[in-house]
C-alpha cells in the first residue's frame, strides 16, 4: 500500500472503501500482462460493488490472457480531499497502481447525474479532460452502459462508446488494441479502426452542425465511418459468463448478495421505459443453469441471501420451477430469496406461498398511474381489477405490507389522474380491511411518485418534461388526497429530475455546461449531499446553455434527435406510432401475445424469446 494511502486513510469514513484486498478479487502477475484496463464506476464503492454488470464484465476481462481489468470507484468527498492535498492520483483497487498509466479507463454509465464523477474521476488520474487533449500515452477513456445510448454530453471526454451489453464488443476493441499496438499504429488511427466494430460509436469522428433555432442540422460521419452505429447483444445467456466466484465485497455494500440474471429484455412495451425498449428483445435463461449457477455462488461467497434481476421477473414463465429448484437449497439453510420486479397482472397465490417461505418484506408493485385511462396511455398493461386482485393475494398468503409506485407528469396526466393515485390506494387499503383475521397485525401501504423524465428510444422522447412548479402542485394535490393514516406517502424531488432530463437529451454542446459543473465543485450529484441546484443553473448560464430547451421542449418527428446516429434496433417509425397510440390510450399487446414487428428481433435469430412465448405467438412469428 502507498504510504500516502496509508496515512489518509486515518482521516475518512469507511476506509474499507479505498484498500482493496478482497475475497476473489483476481491479481495478476504484471510481468505477464501486457494490457491493462481500469473499470471505473462513477460512484461509490457500495453502489458499484452491487452492479452485476460490472462484476460480469471484469470477469470476462480477466479471462483473457495477457489482460488484466482493476476496479476503481469514485472516493467521497472526505477521501477526495485527502488525495488531492497529497497529491495521490487515483488508483486501482488490485495493484494500488494509478489508473492514469493504464491502457483502458473505462466507465459504467447506469444514471445522468453521475456525469460529474467521470470528469471528476479522470481530473484524480491526472488524464487530459478532453478526448482531443490526449496523447498517445494517455489511456483510451471508454464509456458503456445505458446512458451510453445518448452519451453526446459526455461526447467531448470520451474515446470511445460502447453500446449494448458489453461481453462480445469489449473483447473485440481489446483485442484491436492489442493489434494495432503491435503494428506500430498510434491513437487516432486505432479509434478509426475500432469504429468499424459493430457496437463502437467513436463520436470524435462524427461532426454535428446546428440550424439557427438550436436544432441539430445534421449528424455527418468521417468519410468510411458508420452512419449508424448498432447496439450488441449477446444471443444465448445459458453459453455467456456469470460471475460463480464473485468478489466479497470488504464492506457493507448496498446489494449485498447473489444476483441471479433470469432474463434481458423485456416483453411489455411501457411507453416511458428506455430500459424495456434498449434491451430488446428478450432472452432468457434457462431455469436448470440458473438454479446451478444461484446455488454455486452461495456455496463461493457464503451470501445468506438470493435476488432474480430482471426487468419484469414475474414473466419469466418458469418462475415457480425456479423458485421450487432454488428453495430446495435455500430453505435448510436459511438463505433469503428475493423477487423483486413483479408484476400486478401476473401475481399468483402459489408465487406468494414460495416467497412467504423465505421472506417476511413488503410486496411492490409498479402501477404507475392512477386511473386505467392513464394506464392504457402508457401501455402499462395492467387493469385495477387486476392490481386489487394480487394485493389480495398478498394479504391472504399472510402479508401485510405492500409497496406501489407510480410517476407524476406523464403525457396526458390530468388532475384526475393524481387523484386517481390516492384512491387506488384507499381501494387497496380496503382490501386488507376484508381479511379481518389479519387486522391486529396493522398495514402498511406506500405510495411513492417519482418525476417522470422523458427518455430517449422510447415513444416519449419528442415530449416535453411539465414544469418543477406543475411537479410540486401535483405533489401538493396527491398529499390532499390520501387521509389514511395507514397509507405512506413519499415523493421524489423535482430538482434532480429535471438535470436529468436535460442530460438525458443533451446534444454534444451541453458538455459545456457539464464542464462548468465540475469547475464550481460539482460531483457525487446523485447524492443530496452534495447536489446543488443553482449551481447546475449558474453553470447553464454560464455556458451560454438553455437547459429549458431540452428538458421542456415539445419534439417534432422531423427533428434530427443528438443520438440519431444510434440504434437499438427498435425502429423509429415504431416508437412515433407507440407515441400516436398513447395520445388515444390505445394499448399494444405485449411480445407474448403479438409480435409486432418493432425491428429489435432482427437482431437475433428466430426463436430467441420461446422461453417467454407461447406457442400461438410463436407462430405469429
Amino acid at each position: 500500500m502507498d504510504p500516502k494511502l496509508e496515512r489518509i486513510l486515518l482521516n475518512v469514513q469507511k476506509p474499507a472503501r479505498y484498500t482493496g484486498g478482497e475475497y476473489n478479487a483476481i491479481i495478476k502477475d504484471k510481468k505477464d500482462v501486457d494490457t491493462r484496463f481500469a473499470f471505473c464506476f462513477p460512484d461509490t464503492y457500495e453502489i458499484g460493488m452491487s452492479n452485476l454488470g460490472m462484476r460480469i464484465l471484469y470477469g470476462v476481462m480477466n479471462g483473457m490472457d495477457g489482460v488484466w481489468c482493476e476496479r476503481c470507484f469514485a472516493p467521497w468527498g472526505d477521501m477526495e480531499e485527502e488525495m488531492r492535498k497529497a497529491e495521490l492520483p487515483l488508483w486501482a483497487l488490485e495493484s494500488g497502481d494509478p489508473i492514469g498509466t493504464f491502457d483502458f479507463i473505462g466507465f459504467s454509465l447506469g444514471y445522468e447525474m453521475a456525469y460529474t464523477n467521470v470528469l471528476n474521476m479522470l481530473d484524480l488520474a491526472h488524464v487530459p479532460l478532453r478526448a482531443g487533449q490526449r496523447g498517445e500515452n494517455d489511456p483510451i477513456v471508454v464509456a458503456g452502459g445505458t446512458c451510453a445510448y445518448n452519451g453526446e454530453p459526455l461526447a467531448d471526454f470520451i474515446d470511445i462508446f460502447s453500446l449494448g451489453e458489453g461481453e462480445d464488443v469489449t473483447v473485440e476493441m481489446i483485442e484491436l488494441y492489442r493489434t494495432c499496438r503491435k503494428q506500430g499504429l498510434g491513437r487516432r488511427e486505432y479509434l478509426r479502426r475500432a469504429a468499424q466494430i459493430p457496437g463502437l460509436y467513436v463520436p470524435s469522428l462524427y461532426k454535428v452542425t446546428y440550424n439557427e433555432d438550436g436544432t441539430i442540422a445534421a449528424i455527418t460521419p468521417e468519410e468510411g465511418v458508420p452512419a449508424v452505429v448498432t447496439k450488441r447483444i449477446v444471443q444465448d445467456l445459458d453459453k455467456s459468463y456469470y460471475p460463480v466466484k464473485t468478489i466479497i465485497p470488504s464492506t457493507e455494500i448496498v446489494h449485498d448478495r447473489v444476483m441471479l440474471e433470469v432474463f434481458r429484455g423485456c416483453i411489455r412495451g411501457c411507453r416511458f421505459c428506455q430500459a424495456g425498449y434498449c434491451y430488446r428483445p428478450v432472452r432468457p435463461k434457462s431455469p436448470e443453469v440458473l438454479i446451478r449457477q444461484g446455488i454455486e455462488s452461495c456455496r463461493e461467497s457464503g451470501y445468506q441471501e438470493m435476488t432474480l434481476s430482471s426487468l419484469s421477473t414475474s414473466d419469466y414463465r418458469p418462475l415457480e420451477q425456479l423458485c421450487d429448484g432454488l428453495l430446495d437449497y435455500c430453505e435448510s439453510r436459511n438463505i433469503n430469496l428475493s423477487v423483486p420486479s413483479l408484476r400486478a397482472d401476473n401475481f399468483s397465490m402459489a408465487l406468494q406461498q414460495r416467497l412467504q417461505k423465505a421472506r417476511k418484506s413488503s410486496i411492490t408493485f409498479a402501477p404507475e398511474a392512477g386511473t386505467q385511462r392513464l394506464r392504457d396511455t402508457i401501455n402499462k398493461n395492467v387493469t385495477e381489477a387486476e392490481l386489487l386482485q394480487s394485493c389480495r393475494t398478498v394479504f391472504e398468503g399472510g402479508g401485510n405490507a405492500v409497496k406501489l409506485y407510480f410517476m407524476l407528469g406523464l403525457p396526458t396526466e390530468t388532475d384526475e389522474d393524481v387523484a386517481g393515485i390516492a384512491d387506488l390506494a384507499q381501494k387497496v387499503y380496503l382490501c386488507w380491511k376484508e381479511h379481518a383475521s389479519h387486522k391486529a397485525r396493522g398495514v402498511r401501504i406506500t405510495v411513492s411518485t417519482s418525476f417522470f423524465v422523458p427518455k430517449p428510444f422510447t415513444p416519449f422522447q419528442w415530449e416535453s418534461q411539465i414544469t418543477m412548479e406543475e411537479y410540486r402542485r401535483r405533489v401538493n394535490l396527491l398529499r390532499s388526497k390520501i387521509t389514511n393514516k395507514s397509507i405512506i406517502y413519499n415523493w421524489h424531488d423535482p430538482d434532480t429530475s429535471y438535470i436529468e432530463a436535460v442530460l438525458a437529451r443533451g446534444d454534444r454542446r451541453v458538455g459545456k455546461a457539464l464542464e462548468e459543473v465540475w469547475r464550481r465543485g460539482g460531483r457525487m450529484d446523485a447524492w443530496s449531499e452534495y447536489f446543488d441546484f443553482q449551481r447546475w443553473m449558474d453553470s447553464f448560464a454560464a455556458a451560454g446553455i438553455d437547459p429549458d430547451f431540452y428538458a421542456l421542449r415539445e419534439r417534432s418527428y422531423e427533428e434530427v434527435l443528438p443520438w440519431s446516429m444510434i440504434s437499438v434496433g427498435v425502429r423509429q417509425s415504431y416508437l412515433w406510432r407507440e407515441r400516436q397510440q398513447a395520445y388515444k390510450s390505445v394499448i399494444t399487446p405485449d411480445c407474448r401475445v403479438q409480435c409486432m414487428g418493432c425491428g429489435a428481433n432482427k437482431l437475433v435469430c428466430d426463436g430467441q424469446c420461446d422461453a417467454l412465448l407461447p406457442i400461438s405467438a410463436r407462430n405469429k412469428q
